[in-house]
């Protein structure tokens, strides 16, 4: 087989951005190492078997919907902090008499911003993680987490890349008819 580009996608950890999961509660920072350690060790495995191959791995965003109110979610717990440090009562500004759980916050302001702060990252964490893991081989889907609800094993990926390649070597080995 002659040697040939092929690029290999694999749209995978499911964050935005490193900040996002490395920002929240552990869970999320697990997660998302976890994933990027099944992408390095499918990237290395197959540059073994396909040393002409180029990999590429991406962020696979979630819903615009999601992403929004992750932002949201991002800046109000940053004015719900700040308002704990600050000692100001919002419920005042309306009239309404503050709740016992905000008392409790400005007695114990360290643990109020650190459970508000864990408690929000926790949240956007889940609406930022996709989990999927979308393999296409050159911009041609063969594989996604989404619709399988799993990861291809090592083996099976194989055998689907193997399968395309031969697709791809007849495809081109074929003759044009021209008219």
């Amino acid at each position: 087989m002659a040697a040939k580009w092929l690029r290999l996608s694999l749209l995978l950890l499911g964050f935005c951005s490193l900040h996002h999961a490395t920002s929240g509660d552990s869970s999320g920072v697990k997660k998302m190492k976890m994933q990027f350690r099944v992408f390095e060790e499918y990237t290395q495995a197959l540059y073994q078997r396909y040393p002409d191959i180029r990999i590429e791995g991406e962020n696979y965003l979630p819903i615009p919907l999601y992403r929004h109110i992750a932002s949201f979610l991002s800046m109000f717990k940053l004015l719900v902090i700040g308002m704990i440090i600050i000692g100001r009562d919002p419920f005042a500004l309306f009239g309404m008499p503050a709740p016992g759980v905000w008392e409790w916050g400005q007695t114990n302001k360290i643990y109020a911003c650190m459970m508000v702060f864990f408690l929000s990252n926790m949240i956007e964490n889940q609406l930022m993680s996709t989990g999927a893991f979308e393999i296409t081989l050159n911009d041609v889907p063969v594989w996604s987490k989404l619709e399988s609800g799993h990861l291809p094993s090592m083996q099976q990926l194989v055998q689907i890349l193997d399968n395309e390649m031969k697709m791809n070597v007849h495809m081109d080995t074929r003759p044009h008819h021209h008219s």
